[in-house]
């Protein structure tokens, strides 16, 4: 196992959670001028118009944070203090050369569904055309090289199952943004538990922009949970759902080298994921079998079947955050260990 000196893990989460801070007023602002706005009405849960503003701000923290670090790290290498991490050293010419096209093409995606978030929150268009906007970027990031190989030596297996991946997990994170700080929450014990591996396992690149995400969604929590000023709208839906779709692609989980791993440790991404994919295979089944359209949204979801029960939409959405950390937990011990 290596361990990356922490601090930089902590520095950077640090800035993402406050760069978030400082930029959700700024775009709250900015989508109150240009209306993108969620307005009260049918199984809406809040009274006032509140500003989509999560998507926009937490990319923008995201990319900021990244653009200071190439600063710090080319500009003032000194301030990093360690050989081990020199722009210099072999490990950090080979991180960037194995991993920086990837994370780029990350950083596009991400672009690409804020773009086609905001344009919804805004035009509400079409359920068909935002799949397709959905397929487009998926496979924009299968044709890049960010795939899935699951050990099944075939390109086309490769392409499909990483675009079944990508447009599976987005529409099972958008689904459940359906009450305060939950798809926010989910998205950063997901963020967290990836941060944690690709941390152990030395994969430096990956673990530093998982902890990105990790501070850029914990910055957008204290607006979003438990009363919202702002709401992440589709823009932040979709970008918390391919986040989450791509963290779990980015580490290796699995090396010839290491006889003692298992397999089975690709599963590990289902584990992380089991909440929200269970809730989406649950609601389609339910859909399907009441000949409703899948892409209706209704209230058949495990945070109002909570409700339901009896417990606020504070508690439900704090009790299902619970579940999915015990579940990160258990996965990363059984990683690591």
């Amino acid at each position: 196992m290596h361990f990356f000196p922490f601090d930089f893990y902590l520095i950077t989460c640090l800035l993402s959670f406050v760069f978030t801070l400082v930029a959700v007023p700024i775009w709250k602002k900015g989508c109150n001028f240009l209306n993108i706005v969620d307005d009260p009405g049918h199984r809406k849960i809040h009274h006032v118009p509140t500003p989509l503003a999560g998507g926009p701000a937490i990319f923008s923290a995201l990319f900021l944070v990244l653009l200071t670090g190439i600063i710090a790290a080319f500009v003032f290498p000194s301030l990093l203090g360690s050989n081990a991490i020199s722009p210099s050293s072999p490990a950090f010419l080979h991180g960037i050369g194995s991993r920086a096209p990837q994370l780029i093409v990350m950083l596009l995606g991400s672009c690409g569904m804020v773009l086609l978030g905001v344009f919804d929150d805004k035009y509400e268009i079409p359920a068909i055309w935002k799949f397709l906007g959905q397929l487009l970027i998926a496979g924009f990031t299968a044709a890049a090289g960010l795939r899935i190989t699951v050990f099944v030596p075939s390109l086309l297996f490769s392409y499909a199952i990483t675009i079944l991946w990508i447009l599976t997990v987005t529409n099972a994170l958008n689904f459940l943004d359906n009450m305060n700080g939950l798809c926010a929450g989910l998205g950063i014990i997901v963020a967290w538990g990836c941060a944690w591996i690709a941390a152990v396992q030395g994969q430096y690149l990956v673990a530093l922009m998982a902890f990105a995400v990790t501070g850029s969604l914990l910055g957008f929590l204290p607006y979003n949970f438990p009363k919202a000023t702002a709401f992440l709208g589709d823009a932040g839906s979709h970008l918390v759902g391919y986040w989450c779709a791509i963290l779990t692609i980015l580490p290796h989980y699995y090396s010839s080298q290491q006889f003692n791993i298992s397999k089975w440790v690709v599963l590990f991404p289902l584990m992380l994921l089991v909440i929200p994919l269970g809730d989406l295979a649950f609601v389609i089944f339910l859909r399907w079998r009441t000949g409703q359209p899948i892409y209706i949204g209704d209230t058949n979801h495990i945070s109002h079947r909570l409700v339901r029960r009896g417990f606020s939409h504070s508690h439900a959405v704090l009790l299902i955050l619970l579940a999915a950390s015990a579940v990160c937990f258990l996965a990363v011990y059984a990683m690591t260990h």
